[in-house]
């Protein structure tokens, strides 16, 4: 019997376990009594959102997503080559004689730069700052080829700078290469993403940063959790994970790993792992340090922003809407693409509570904003607003709303 047809049965069992009539279920589930029927029946398949709701609802610790979630794939793919970026083979000559001179002179990140490149270097972390800014606000597509010239050129500075200075240019040009590496998955280009991603942790390892490297593990996790890859995800976070990194990274895996969790329903290892990201993202002393921020400097409390997405995830949509409604409030106005990120999951966390007016007005706002800075991992939660809503058709705000949300999953071409 396949897992969809097993899935009614097994709703059906539950329910009448916990002394529910179909009514009083479809109610607290804000879905359509008919519709519930036909799934148990075995007309219908369950969506994972439904399987999602039905099983933190029940009580079922996962047995019900189970049934309808595709399998995961194995957390050995996750090692798979990426493709090259177009600058490999010049940046092959550029490690080697970073990495040499780091074995010849002993010297760590932070050393001094000479007279000659120090301005550069300045002048290009500036820059760095502000595109970090500017992709708040921009087509990704847009940055995407001057994020990889800058790239190109800072590894070239590193090249032909003297010793001491390669080693601060190495690593900037790792940052650069990581934010292009962002860019990428916010255009929707995985591949190239990895690719970035990958160049970035070589530069960091030449620069004499291994941690990076750590980080990219954070990075390759976010592209297999928007692709619904919840075991890969677990397990390129717990690998980002060893006491000897920075808290910040361990925190910012912590919550990469939290996210796996709800993404498959366990609830207590998602709990868990949140405690732990909150601990050390309290403790972390990414203002102090001298480069730039790891991950997100926009939402304030990471690990409160996290437990309200994951809540959403775990079936738990009111209790979602409340954090994010909490954490959304306190992201800065000029950080299009954060407030697009977290936004359109709160609104998807209040249409599942049945609130569909109010989620109709976040999204109205959101929409709005989303040509400045459209971005293919938001349109994940976009393409579930708009299958959400579609349950609540006979809402005049639904239908109002229906071109905007077409417009953003169905662009007009030229």
């Amino acid at each position: 019997m396949s897992a969809n047809l097993r899935f009614g049965p097994e709703l059906r069992r539950l329910r009448l376990e916990a002394g529910l009539s179909l009514t009083e279920f479809s109610v607290a589930l804000t879905y359509d009594k008919g519709h519930l029927s036909k799934v148990e029946r075995g007309e219908r398949s369950a969506s994972p959102d439904l399987a999602r709701r039905c099983d933190a609802f029940l009580g079922a610790n996962g047995v019900l997503q189970s049934l309808v979630i595709r399998p995961e794939s194995d957390p050995g793919t996750a090692e798979s080559s990426a493709p090259p970026s177009p600058w490999a083979v010049g940046r092959r000559a550029v490690l080697a004689a970073g990495t040499g001179s780091l074995i010849d002179l002993g010297l760590k990140p932070g050393g001094q730069v000479s007279s000659v490149a120090d301005p550069l270097l300045a002048s290009f972390r500036t820059q760095f700052d502000q595109l970090r800014q500017l992709g708040q606000s921009t087509d990704p597509k847009v940055l995407l080829p001057l994020l990889e010239t800058q790239t190109r050129t800072v590894t070239g500075l590193a090249a032909d700078t003297s010793s001491t200075a390669r080693i601060p240019a190495l690593l900037l040009a790792s940052r650069f290469a990581e934010f292009t590496g962002w860019m990428a998955q916010e255009a929707g280009n995985s591949g190239a993403a990895l690719g970035w991603t990958d160049e970035a942790a070589a530069l960091a390892r030449a620069g004499g940063d291994p941690h990076l490297g750590s980080y990219a593990l954070v990075r390759r996790a976010l592209v297999t959790l928007y692709d619904g890859d919840a075991v890969t995800t677990i397990a390129l976070a717990r690998r980002a994970q060893n006491d000897g990194l920075p808290p910040r990274i361990r925190g910012l895996a912590a919550q990469r790993e939290a996210q796996g969790h709800a993404l498959i329903g366990d609830e207590r290892a998602c709990l868990r792992s949140l405690d732990r990201a909150r601990e050390l993202l309290a403790g972390d002393d990414a203002d102090r340090s001298a480069g730039p921020v790891i991950g997100t400097t926009h939402v304030s409390d990471p690990a409160a922003m996290t437990t309200g997405w994951c809540l959403h995830d775990l079936g738990r949509p009111k209790a979602a809407a409340e954090a994010l409604d909490r954490e959304c409030r306190r992201v800065p106005t000029h950080a299009l693409r954060t407030r697009t990120r977290y936004g359109f999951r709160r609104s998807l966390a209040h249409a599942a509570s049945g609130e569909v007016e109010h989620a109709c007005a976040i999204a109205d706002e959101l929409l709005r904003a989303m040509p400045a800075a459209p971005s293919a991992t938001v349109n994940s939660d976009v393409r579930r607003l708009s299958q959400e809503l579609s349950r609540f058709r006979s809402s005049r705000a639904v239908r109002d709303l229906q071109p905007a949300l077409a417009r953003v999953l169905v662009p007009a071409h030229d």
